[in-house]
């Protein structure tokens, strides 16, 4: 119970992050929408991995891994 209770809040955590993620990026802010938007998908990948949820921890990590290769190449380019 205790875990599911904690798995709510970190859901509705992430998804006011990831939303931030996507005002900033329409408002083409950056690197602050990447980081936002790298932000909410590490906050979602830990919800995933705490229900065992396979699809979310594959979307999640596969988007943390593309938001910090873009930002690093952004970044360093």
């Amino acid at each position: 119970m205790k875990n599911k209770k904690l798995a709510h809040y970190i859901k509705w955590i992430a998804t006011a992050v990831t939303l931030s993620g996507a005002v900033l990026a329409s408002l083409n802010i950056y690197p602050l929408s990447a980081i936002t938007l790298n932000l909410g998908a590490g906050i979602f990948l830990i919800w995933a991995v705490l229900i065992r949820e396979r699809a979310m921890i594959t979307v999640n990590a596969g988007l943390l891994i593309i938001y910090t290769l873009g930002l690093t190449i952004k970044l360093l380019g």
